[in-house]
């Protein structure tokens, strides 16, 4: 499992007002965004039109993390505090550490689509505190002194609901809603009984329960997903099975030569300045940045912004597509890999 560092946990357990839970819940956007450079980049890493499969569930799991994001920026806002999403210090430098501490010596950066990187990496992020035994990999050791997001995310519900009234003190007016997401996971945050319930969501979709591998909306949680991905096999129910479920079901392909090589870790200082390939990706930097303006504005006071936002990953799709396709000067064998670096917004409401 993931570690945290525990001054974290505490800090939410000492908290006396929600106020000074602010900077936890901002501490939740932030691990929630830094899950996403990582996934897209394995997702947009393929050849056009190859692994199908494969860029489904990855893609589901993407969307679900943006999902995330947006419910912890809706509890920052529901207890009165405002999410802050467009600055430099919010995007993580790849290759990077978790925030919080979380992963302890896991180094998480951007790479293509490798099972590597699926089992060390990805299952690494999404793991449990209790993997259900359909795996074979051996859990690693944990010291006692760490905690887990899981143990995060509960203290962040129990001092909620010590602390909050029962209606919550944030403008209902900045909750995010989208016809993107089902209602059942994406709505207003009123109540500490809200706050509560979309912990739940984040968790569960994430890890699963601690005796089922599927989320709250029935679908199978991350870990499970990319556990799937890196036998190749679909988790299925088995009443065979010692958990109900195997790895029996159809057959997930993959072949290592769909994948382009994008160089890992790029950054944008590495392409000759005036290139063709350093222009290329400067606009993919600034359309990130200019994602996490929009993202900024909708959570702090304009939340019909989201689509919008949203709109503009497929920009990005098509902006990372075109540099993975491009030779990496000086670089042979490696084509171009996005770098996910801050610039100062241009977009305007």
């Amino acid at each position: 499992m993931l570690k945290i560092s525990p001054k974290f946990v505490s800090a939410v357990q000492n908290a006396k007002s929600l106020a000074e839970l602010f900077p936890m819940l901002q501490n939740a956007i932030e691990l929630e965004h830094s899950t996403i450079p990582p996934y897209l980049t394995a997702l947009f890493s393929f050849k056009a039109n190859t692994e199908s499969d494969i860029r489904k569930v990855i893609h589901s799991i993407v969307i679900e993390e943006m999902l995330h994001m947006t419910i912890a920026a809706n509890i920052l806002n529901a207890v009165g505090g405002c999410p802050a999403i467009s600055r430099p210090d919010f995007v993580p430098n790849y290759p990077t550490h978790l925030p919080m501490g979380i992963g302890g010596s896991l180094i998480v950066g951007i790479e293509k689509y490798s099972l590597d990187v699926v089992h060390n990496v990805f299952m690494e992020i999404e793991e449990p505190e209790n993997p259900i035994e359909f795996k074979t990999m051996a859990l690693a050791a944990t010291e006692a002194t760490y905690k887990t997001i899981g143990d995060f995310y509960r203290a962040l519900q129990a001092k909620i609901a010590e602390l909050a009234p029962d209606e919550l003190p944030g403008n209902p007016a900045k909750q995010v809603t989208s016809s993107f997401f089902s209602s059942d996971l994406l709505y207003p945050i009123l109540t500490k009984t809200d706050a509560i319930n979309a912990i739940n969501v984040i968790v569960e979709q994430g890890e699963g329960s601690e005796v089922s591998p599927l989320g709250t909306d029935d679908e199978l949680a991350h870990y499970y997903k990319f556990e799937e991905l890196y036998k190749g096999r679909e988790l299925v129910r088995d009443p065979n099975a010692p958990n109900g479920y195997s790895f029996t079901g159809p057959v997930i392909p993959f072949d290592p030569s769909n994948v382009l090589p994008l160089y890992p870790n790029t950054k944008a200082e590495m392409l000759p300045e005036g290139s063709e390939e350093r222009r290329l990706l400067d606009s993919f930097n600034q359309t990130y940045s200019n994602l996490l303006f929009g993202l900024h504005q909708t959570f702090n006071g304009h939340p019909d912004n989201l689509n919008n936002t949203i709109g503009l990953m497929f920009d990005l799709r098509l902006a990372c597509q075109k540099l993975a396709e491009m030779p990496f000067p000086g670089q042979d064998g490696y084509t171009i890999g996005p770098s996910y670096e801050f610039v100062q917004p241009t977009t305007q409401l």
